[in-house]
């Protein structure tokens, strides 16, 4: 009889946890917004250190969720102050035209337990287009902290061709395609 009453009890105080639209904001310690692009002789991963994202849905129903995301282009970080400096430029994301680079999610689709495709609007370079990202494992669940939740999308990955978004400056050294990656850890907002 104790058991059930403390599961019962757990479960009626986990339930308002589970229940409705939540806000989430990111686990900077957990969160990766990277890229890798192919040169002639390497491959250069880099990364954008400064970010916002904003994720809002129901924890029990990923599919409803809306997501939004702004990476400061500034803070591109490939390890190569150098290079960092040359991607900053107006030869590639020309940073002081188009400092942000945005994600807006218009629809999330649960195609299979733990696997989402999201679609929104991209826009890099001053060019926006609709695109899908892969998501291959998403979920929700407590966190570390008594009473908290974290949401997760892992493991995201998607190849754009940089000459669509106006960024086509060595051509012959380095790929058209960038592959795009993420990895998300975001914690529920406290009271939304």
């Amino acid at each position: 009889m104790r058991l059930s009453v403390c599961f019962l009890s757990a479960f009626v105080l986990a339930a308002p946890l589970f229940a409705g639209p939540q806000t989430f904001t990111p686990d900077t310690n957990h969160t990766i917004f990277g890229f890798r692009a192919s040169t002639l002789l390497f491959d250069v991963p880099g990364r954008f250190d400064s970010y916002k994202l904003n994720i809002k849905g129901d924890p029990a129903d990923l599919a409803g969720a809306s997501i939004r995301v702004e990476l400061d282009a500034t803070s591109v970080d490939t390890a190569n102050a150098l290079r960092d400096k040359h991607l900053r430029s107006a030869e590639f994301f020309d940073v002081a035209k188009y400092p942000t680079i945005t994600f807006t999610s218009t629809a999330v689709k649960e195609v299979a337990k733990g696997k989402l495709e999201i679609t929104g609007t991209f826009t890099l370079h001053g060019v926006t287009k609709q695109i899908t990202f892969p998501i291959t494992d998403a979920g929700t669940g407590p966190g570390m902290r008594p009473g908290s939740i974290v949401a997760g999308f892992i493991d995201g990955a998607l190849t754009i061709n940089r000459n669509d978004y106006g960024i086509t400056a060595y051509s012959g050294m380095i790929g058209n395609d960038v592959a795009i990656t993420l990895n998300v850890e975001a914690d529920k907002v406290s009271g939304k």
